[in-house]
């Protein structure tokens, strides 16, 4: 697969700043983006009608809502916000969103985002009469987690609405070591991958607008990035000293993150994801499925993880209210754990030892993996380690790709 390469870090040096870069001596805690860029007294955005794209993961450290906290300033003119799925306030279920309202806490008009792009999103960002837009929502590292394509919606619909855009940081939750997984291929793009990024991309939202900015936008966005202190790319959430606000229903704590961008694949088969229990995405199961599940996934010693037999009753989506089989992922050294190579490996072994595996019938998987590689190989009876050698040169390519943008070292 072809990966279009505009390098733009000279041509975009006018159209892009940063912000709040740690300095030598930074704090053990992470501080945000949000938290740099109110301690200068929301200097780069004085004189602005400002909009903001959050959600519940928009807080400070002592879980004000940043909304909340910049309404109540005078400092900043705050006049608009604009909610994602699941809404800005978060009462929006999975594929929901809250709609067009008046946030009955600030009287500031919420406009929804989700599922628009393009004109159409340019046209409300247009409406609501701001001169920049801001992010600022927590992600959890996986290309199928729909916020990263929030904001590059956002940033393009801001470019053809003649909007200036910054950018709030704050951790990948799973550390920005390394990019894993199979590269999207184009023809497979949709609201759970718009580009070709891998399936964890190792990223922060700062520094993924940047590679968006350079790489995949039809002209660049004039583009501000306010970064975090103290953090580091080997960092875990739990490291930063900041509170887990659930990114979305589904994502209950950075445990889950941790295993998301392998696990997320099984909404692809006919199994549950562990939608419905206390422990998404770490549950995997089904109907008819036994302990020879747990004991193959045990076998191979996959680093990192102990792989136990479990039983569960689903509270809704699929299998629910009914009894089903399945495993439990319990990660006992997240260093070595590979979270894309654990979800590929559930999946074979699935196919394996349960004959009533199948993939959904719309062929969802191969939206998830950005391709049909996983599904076909599987299918054809390869393993794990020949289907994650068949993404590898497009990884690698992606690699490179990504290493220009990355802001932290």
């Amino acid at each position: 697969m072809h990966l279009p390469r505009r390098t733009l870090l000279a041509a975009s040096t006018a159209a892009v700043s940063i912000t709040g870069a740690p300095p030598a001596s930074a704090a053990r805690r992470s501080r945000t983006g949000f938290e740099n860029l109110a301690a200068t007294g929301y200097s780069s955005l004085r004189g602005q009608r400002v909009g903001i794209v959050t959600n519940p993961t928009g807080v400070t450290r002592d879980v004000r809502h940043i909304v909340d906290v910049m309404h109540a300033d005078p400092r900043v003119e705050l006049t608009a916000v604009f909610g994602p799925e699941h809404g800005f306030r978060g009462t929006a279920q999975a594929g929901g969103s809250e709609g067009r309202y008046d946030d009955p806490a600030t009287g500031l008009p919420v406009y929804d985002t989700y599922l628009k792009s393009g004109q159409a999103l340019a046209d409300i960002f247009t409406a609501s009469g701001v001169d920049t837009v801001v992010f600022d929502i927590q992600d959890v590292g996986a290309r199928f987690y729909t916020y990263i394509w929030t904001l590059f919606d956002c940033m393009e619909a801001a470019r053809l609405a003649g909007r200036r855009f910054v950018v709030l940081d704050r951790p990948n939750p799973v550390t920005g070591r390394a990019a894993l997984g199979p590269v999207l291929h184009r023809e497979f793009a949709t609201f759970v991958g718009r580009q070709p990024i891998s399936q964890a991309h190792g990223m922060t939202v700062a520094e993924l607008a940047r590679l968006f900015n350079g790489e995949f936008l039809s002209a660049p966005v004039e583009l501000d990035t306010v970064l975090m202190s103290g953090w580091k790319r080997s960092a875990w959430y739990d490291a930063s000293g900041l509170p887990w606000v659930p990114p979305s229903p589904n994502m209950p704590t950075p445990d889950t993150a941790l295993v998301y961008s392998g696990t997320c694949l099984f909404e692809g088969t006919n199994l549950s994801e562990g939608r419905g229990t206390t422990r998404p995405f770490e549950l995997l199961g089904a109907e008819g499925v036994d302990g020879r599940w747990a004991a193959a996934m045990s076998e191979l010693g996959l680093p990192g993880a102990h792989f136990r037999e479990a039983y569960f009753a689903p509270t809704f989506s699929k299998f629910q209210g009914r009894t089903i089989g399945g495993v439990q992922i319990h990660v006992h050294d997240r260093d070595v754990y590979d979270p894309v190579r654990a979800g590929i490996a559930l999946l074979v072994t699935a196919k394996k030892v349960w004959n009533g595996f199948a993939w959904r019938p719309d062929n969802w998987i191969d939206k998830l993996t950005g391709s049909t590689l996983v599904r076909t190989m599987i299918d054809a009876g390869a393993d794990t380690d020949e289907v994650v050698a068949g993404w590898e040169r497009e990884l690698a390519a992606f690699r490179r790709m990504r290493r220009e943008y990355l802001l932290y070292r």
